[in-house]
């Protein structure tokens, strides 16, 4: 008996995405599948023996519960569509890089590589975890792009295709590349020249003839190797140093630049240890020179490599589909950016509207969410204009352009100058402002370094001098920043936080005004809190549930849901009006389900999250549908009031105002388009605040934009990123004032370690200026204090991650 309850209390997982088998259970092979789609990609997994793919991560797949492709991808039959995706086409080759969001574990990365094994035709398949991006060869003579692309999908890896992915760059870009190649060559010499220096610490016999020889041959051959690192890997530090110091004489700036100590340091290094090498015949500092490029190289390339899978600046070309279908044309397809005035095209059910059009034919209910953010659908009568970013959610719609895509209702937001300029991102500003004065300190020090042993031991004049500069190089600050900030960054990934560059982190430091946005922010995207006003019996609730479980609207989804508990009757008849509501008979009961004046005809003002219920003939109420807050919203509020001004901007209408006035006050506006949005940011930043903007839609990009920080909420980090300065996933919402205090702790972090690095440069520059300093220690004490204070910035922010429980 208790192992026939344990066998029904347990739960029937698919095997394939890990869901549970409620609504539907395919058994095959001992093995469960929640839909016909998820055993259609086991069966063809196993058709290609491919089940491996099920042996590195169990339950790997993706769900694929309700995707339909069917149709979805024809338009890559057009060759004109199909060329501006492809990379290469020859005869017999064609080459194409995709997109992918949906990989997430090594089970996708086996699966997808494994490709060719699948579809015949696919020569190879390679694919970029980090970018989520799979690079694919194949014989266009045997298989089409379509073909490939609906298997993905098929299989659960639907592409990303958009407007955008035509412009999007293929390879490495210039800069990246050129980094790699000094980080190779100055890691291959500096390896060698300190394999060659090794054997200068044995204190070789210089009166012993073979020993003599080899020790001038190690000299020289450190100094062949060292031309490239000077020349080559340190050129960028170089020249930074030489351009800071040419503009602050010509008066362009006031700021010496922190490549300049550094530039320092690494001369003095160059120039000191070519001095041993060819004029004392003695081991110079060439392994600390090569070791500290390399340092500084590498810590660049973390810098510039973390977290560039996300897309921080998308504009609506992110979002747009590639081509629409248009009438009376040579081709079935266009690419939207050749639409022009007077072509018709067609829109389907839940396909986006790319440009400003008038409705032609159909029935048009468009839902403007994507751009207001707020889920109101509008039905549009023959002759109406329909504007760009609408969503139909209603059956086939014939239109006509009026405007061009780039100059659509839509592109505005992005014509405007907060997004023609850059943000000022003061990425060092904290190690500029200190280097500042530390060159101009150092400089002084060797200066009286000098003169000191002018007087006493003027042959110690350059050892000293040289020794000071080289010592004095505040490497340690430069490299303590960007690791501390990159770790943050790091920690912050950890927990599906994503800032775009370590200068985020200081500006959240600094930020005293918080502006949210309401929907889909402080709300819950597509959930609601039903309740009932009016009064139905069981058998009245049994009838609405078999009503409104058959229709996909939303709302009747919600109230599907909440009346779940009851069994369904019989639907003998049912008719869905798109955006209007549904009637039906029931068991031979009459009713309806809907809008107001669809119901009975009333047209008074009525909440647009309202379903109302005629049962034969009855009113019976309505079910009204209450936005669900985000767990703990209160507490984050209460928190962040403590400390910053907020304020709330929504494109709803205000009848949640004295709900959320006792958090906000009256600073509150509604119905606000993304202008108005944006204008508001701009408004405070004038009155000299510092405002952070958190928002979920594109409506919210522009004010996301002007803001100091701007902060994307989102369910799905990869499949949606309005112009912004950090992502956050909507599970971590309650989580956010951590993050804003541990950005806090961070700059203290890298502070504390200026101050370490002062201390060893105390030490150092002391040691340094007695004339003491042998090139073995030097090359000793250097790299010490260099790692000493990264590890002590880095080991520090781990611990303090780990004590606030972020790691």
């Amino acid at each position: 008996m208790n192992n026939l309850t344990s066998a029904v209390d347990s739960k029937v997982v698919c095997y394939h995405c890990g869901n549970d088998c409620k609504d539907e259970d395919i058994k095959e092979d001992n093995k469960h599948f929640c839909c016909s789609g998820c055993f259609t990609v086991y069966d063809i997994l196993k058709n290609n023996n491919l089940c491996g793919y099920y042996d590195i991560n169990s339950n790997a797949g993706v769900s694929l519960k309700s995707k339909n492709f069917k149709g979805k991808f024809d338009y890559l039959s057009e060759k004109n569509i199909e060329a501006e995706l492809l990379s290469f086409k020859n005869e017999h080759m064609a080459k194409v890089i995709l997109n992918v969001p949906s990989i997430h574990c090594s089970s996708c990365v086996w699966l997808l590589e494994n490709f060719p094994k699948i579809l015949k035709g696919v020569i190879s398949s390679r694919l970029n975890f980090v970018k989520k991006e799979l690079a694919l060869d194949f014989d266009p003579n045997i298989v089409s792009l379509k073909e490939i692309v609906e298997l993905m999908a098929t299989l659960g890896y639907e592409p990303q295709i958009n407007l955008e992915s035509t412009g999007k760059p293929k390879i490495i870009d210039h800069e990246t590349r050129r980094l790699l190649f000094k980080i190779g060559v100055t890691g291959f010499c500096a390896g060698n020249i300190m394999m060659m220096s090794f054997p200068e610490y044995f204190n070789l016999d210089l009166a012993n003839q073979l020993d003599a020889t080899y020790q001038k041959f190690f000299l020289y051959f450190n100094f062949i190797l060292a031309l490239p690192v000077f020349f080559y890997g340190a050129s960028d530090y170089l020249k930074g140093a030489y351009y800071s110091i040419v503009e602050n004489l010509k008066g362009n700036s006031k700021i010496l630049s922190v490549d300049i100590p550094i530039a320092l340091g690494i001369s003095a290094l160059f120039l000191r240890s070519t001095f041993e090498t060819f004029v004392s015949h003695r081991a110079g500092y060439w392994d600390s020179m090569a070791g500290l490029v390399l340092f500084l190289l590498v810590g660049k390339w973390v810098q510039q490599v973390t977290f560039n899978y996300l897309s921080f600046d998308r504009s609506y070309k992110s979002y747009f589909p590639l081509a629409v279908k248009v009438k009376n044309e040579s081709s079935q397809y266009k690419n939207v950016n050749g639409l022009a005035k007077g072509d018709v095209f067609y829109i389907h059910h839940q396909e986006l509207i790319p440009t400003d059009a008038v409705l032609l034919n159909g029935n048009a209910l468009i839902d403007y969410s994507f751009v207001t953010g707020e889920s109101k659908p509008v039905k549009k009568l023959k002759g109406e204009t329909v504007f760009a970013g609408g969503r139909q959610v209603a059956e086939q719609i014939e239109l006509l352009v009026q405007k061009p895509v780039s100059t659509s209702y839509l592109t505005q937001l992005w014509n405007n100058d907060s997004f023609l300029k850059e943000k000022e991102i003061p990425t060092t500003e904290l190690a500029n402002a200190f280097s500042k004065y530390f060159t101009y300190l150092t400089i002084a020090l060797a200066l009286l370094v000098g003169i000191y042993w002018k007087f006493n031991d003027p042959i110690l004049i350059w050892p000293s001098v040289t020794a000071v500069l080289m010592v004095a190089c505040p490497c340690a600050l430069t490299l303590s920043l960007p690791f501390t900030m990159n770790t943050t960054m790091s920690i912050f990934g950890k927990n599906r936080f994503f800032v775009k560059n370590q200068g985020v982190i200081q500006q959240l430091s600094e930020i005293d005004t918080i502006v949210f946005d309401k929907t889909g922010t402080l709300t819950e995207a597509n959930k609601g809190e039903v309740r009932l006003v009016g009064d139905l019996n069981s058998y009245e609730e049994r009838l609405v549930f078999s009503v409104v479980s058959q229709s996909v609207h939303p709302l009747s989804k919600l109230v599907a849901s909440h009346l779940s508990q009851n069994a369904p009757l019989e639907v003998n008849y049912i008719f869905e009006v798109k955006g209007q509501g549904i009637e039906a008979i029931v068991d031979g009961t009459s009713i309806k389900v809907g809008k107001l004046d669809f119901v009975n005809g009333q047209t008074k003002n009525v909440g647009d999250s309202e379903v109302h219920i005629l049962i034969a003939g009855e009113y019976k109420g309505f079910f009204t549908i209450e936005p669900r807050f985000r767990s703990n919203w209160k507490k984050l509020l209460a928190n962040f009031k403590k400390t910053f001004e907020l304020s709330l901007l929504s494109g709803d209408n205000n009848k949640m105002e004295n709900f959320l006035r006792p958090v906000f006050g009256e600073n509150m506006r509604f119905d606000q388009t993304p202008q108005n949005k944006l204008n508001y940011i701009k408004e405070l930043q004038s009155e000299g605040k510092k405002v952070m903007m958190i928002g979920d839609g594109l409506n919210d990009a522009g004010a996301l934009r002007e803001s100091k920080i701007g902060i994307a909420l989102t369910e799905d980090v990869q499949a949606f990123s309005p112009s912004c300065d950090a992502i956050l996933d909507a599970n971590k919402f309650e989580n956010l004032a951590d993050y804003i205090g541990f950005s806090k702790t961070a700059l203290n972090i890298v502070k504390l370690s200026f101050l370490l690095s002062v201390v060893y440069n105390i030490i150092g520059v002391g040691w340094a200026a007695s004339g003491n300093l042998s090139p073995v220690l030097a090359a000793i004490f250097m790299p010490l204090s260099t790692l000493s204070v990264v590890f002590f910035a880095v080991g520090l922010t781990w611990l303090t991650a780990r004590f606030r429980k972020l790691v």
